[in-house]
């Protein structure tokens, strides 16, 4: 059965495979490939029910559960567009997002997500029972129906500030993507994927839902990342764990603290991790840990997850994204970077985004003859791998000499107090300062001792002007740090410590 619509991925392996696990819920039980696509008929059902036709959007609010899954396959029965939204988002967030998207109705997973049940009752929703929980449905007056049956998701990118930023995926973007994502893990029927990656955020919907719908292999939903709950379910048979290096690095303070300075997993064969660069001391680390080469890759919402990846055998020193993946074109555009070989990192194919929803100025900015402006800065090797150096916004220029977090951030991780560490720029003076924001594990350390660290692997224009030690760096549900919050979060320590 060939896929042209999202949901069917799960209708092809509820023929071929109507009773093996398709997903493990977040209380531990099972549904089977039958179950989850009639759990999805009965969302569609519902959600039509409520009005819901094709070209209308579906809001869901939710953290990580079988619902919320079902809900994304049903909306894309009725042609509808699916909103996942994390319920750990602000009121006033999911407002700006409701009147920007301009849902025919919202849908809530309360049963699993005390935030979600909290939405639902400041707007009135209405309990709905289905065979996957006991959820809420809120139909509201809207719009027309966008005429568009290309559209699958509406994405909205991390921020907190200015207007939303829909990021419209198609149909064709997430088959692409959980094909991609599939093969290059090589996963299979049998295999049991860790989900802690919010479904909310395109890393946990393209490279871990759509991914194993695509192969048929089950996946292991939890809401909540839990460094504890991840460590029993590698104990415990998960065979592929796809996450972000704080997740990684959490698990490994966690594993410490019960004195296992390795897993010791006796299926799992595939890690990897996205979202921030590594660097060689760290990769080193988790490679120890996990026994394991620990794969690396590269992608953002607008390229629905995946643009390049690794496939290294473990211990090599490779700390690019890799190469692109099959039938995915990046090139570098020099005109922002003042580095030889270095410049903006471009990317086309079939992963690109359609483009913002209600938003042609951005959508023009951002595309241009099929390529993708990703306002990350990197080079591309002599392998033709790529290696991301920073972000174009995140450049900190200092005594006229280019500053890249990545590497600061590198120099500060490699101390073995470090869990992960954070740095940005804050203009001073007619330059720009350096400021370092560092979580440590059960071992402590100091701003000095830190200080002296990375003076022996850093440039002096490269180090740090102020390290604070802090007990935990903000961050999104996907466990990226949320770098344009540090000021804000961290204020009355800068001023005491300024």
């Amino acid at each position: 059965m060939h896929a042209a619509r999202l949901h069917d991925l799960v209708d092809r392996n509820a023929a071929a495979r109507p009773d093996e696990t398709a997903i493990i819920d977040t209380d531990g039980s099972a549904a089977s490939w039958a179950r989850y696509a009639d759990l999805s008929r009965e969302i569609a059902v519902h959600l039509g029910a409520a009005g819901v036709g094709a070209g209308d959007r579906v809001l869901i609010v939710a953290e990580n559960c079988l619902a919320a899954a079902a809900a994304i396959f049903g909306a894309s029965r009725l042609g509808a567009w699916a909103i996942p939204v994390n319920a750990r988002m602000s009121a006033a967030e999911i407002a700006r997002v409701t009147a920007h998207a301009d849902p025919a109705a919202v849908l809530y997973t309360g049963h699993v997500s005390p935030d979600a049940g909290a939405h639902a009752a400041a707007a009135g929703a209405a309990p709905l029972a289905t065979g996957c929980g006991a959820l809420h449905l809120a139909p509201r007056d809207h719009g027309p129906a966008e005429d568009d049956a290309e559209v699958a998701v509406l994405l909205y990118t991390t921020g907190t500030t200015g207007d939303p930023k829909g990021v419209m995926l198609t149909h064709g973007n997430l088959l692409f993507a959980g094909k991609s994502s599939a093969e290059l893990r090589g996963m299979v029927p049998g295999d049991r994927i860790y989900g802690a990656l919010p479904l909310t955020h395109v890393f946990g919907l393209a490279s871990m839902l759509t991914a194993a719908a695509h192969a048929g292999a089950a996946i292991e939903l939890a809401a909540r990342f839990s460094p504890a709950a991840l460590f029993a379910a590698l104990k415990d048979g998960a065979t592929v764990l796809p996450a972000v290096p704080q997740m990684h690095a959490l698990l490994m303070a966690h594993a410490a603290d019960q004195g296992q300075a390795r897993l010791d997993s006796p299926v799992l064969r595939y890690v990897s991790s996205g979202a921030a660069p590594l660097d060689p001391a760290w990769k080193r680390k988790a490679e120890a840990f996990y026994g394991l080469p620990l794969q690396n890759g590269y992608g953002m919402t607008e390229s629905t997850a995946g643009s390049t990846a690794t496939r290294n055998p473990i211990g090599s020193p490779d700390t690019s994204v890799g190469p692109p993946l099959p039938g995915v074109e990046i090139a570098i555009d020099d005109a922002l970077g003042n580095e030889p070989g270095t410049g903006e990192v471009l990317t086309r194919g079939p992963h690109v985004m359609k483009g913002y929803y209600r938003n042609p100025e951005a959508t023009a900015a951002a595309l241009s003859d099929g390529w993708l402006r990703t306002g990350d800065l990197g080079r591309i090797d002599a392998e033709g791998r790529l290696h991301i150096v920073g972000r174009a916004k995140e450049l900190i220029i200092r005594g006229g000499f280019n500053v890249y977090p990545p590497e600061v951030e590198a120099a500060l991780n490699d101390h073995p107090a470090v869990v992960q560490s954070a740095v940005i720029g804050r203009t001073a003076n007619g330059n720009e300062d350096i400021l370092a924001f560092v979580q440590c594990g059960r071992e402590r350390t100091t701003p000095e001792v830190l200080r002296a660290f990375v003076a022996e692997r850093l440039s002096a224009y490269k180090r740090p002007t102020q390290i604070l030690i802090v007990d935990a760096l903000p961050a999104a549900p996907s466990g990226k740090v949320l770098k344009h919050r540090l000021l804000s979060h961290f204020a009355e320590r800068l001023a005491e410590e300024a």
